[in-house]
């Protein structure tokens, strides 16, 4: 298992306080609107080369991949709800410890972040094969025809 958030103790879930899960939780939070926004940009690069594209293999491979993007965006979108309403229970157990069973809320913690860990890693396969079909796609002749126009 690989952790998301740098920990300075294997047990840091199980040990740290409630403030402290609270700080990040909040910048995983940003982290996935960072993303979200970076899978806007990978959109609208396959976009801008996608319009080009009249080879049947190449529009397979553009099509392939924007679909698999729209389910790391849904996944992106479903992560973001689930680290907002995690954070109003972290919000609520600063204010009441005893609101909540502690032992599981820091496992559900614990698999949120894994939870988060996987999509980053989905994220960095997608976003490497956007570069690579767009480096392919701008060396492809069909496309520099259109770009030096």
């Amino acid at each position: 298992m690989d952790n998301y958030g740098i920990r300075p103790l294997d047990n840091y879930i199980f040990e740290a306080d409630w403030q402290q899960l609270y700080t990040l939780t909040e910048h995983w939070l940003s982290d996935l609107y960072f993303y979200r926004d970076d899978l806007r940009f990978l959109h609208h690069l396959i976009d801008n080369y996608f319009k080009w594209l009249t080879k049947a293999e190449n529009i397979n491979k553009v099509v392939a991949l924007e679909t698999s993007l729209l389910v790391l965006d849904k996944q992106g979108v479903g992560l973001i709800q689930q680290v907002k309403k995690h954070l109003d229970h972290l919000s609520g157990l600063i204010d009441d410890p005893f609101k909540y069973d502690s032992h599981t809320f820091r496992q559900e913690h614990q698999q949120l972040e894994n939870d988060l860990s996987s999509f980053v890693k989905d994220f960095r396969v997608h976003r490497k094969s956007v570069f690579e079909i767009t480096e392919f796609l701008m060396d492809a002749d069909e496309v520099k025809s259109h770009l030096l126009k």
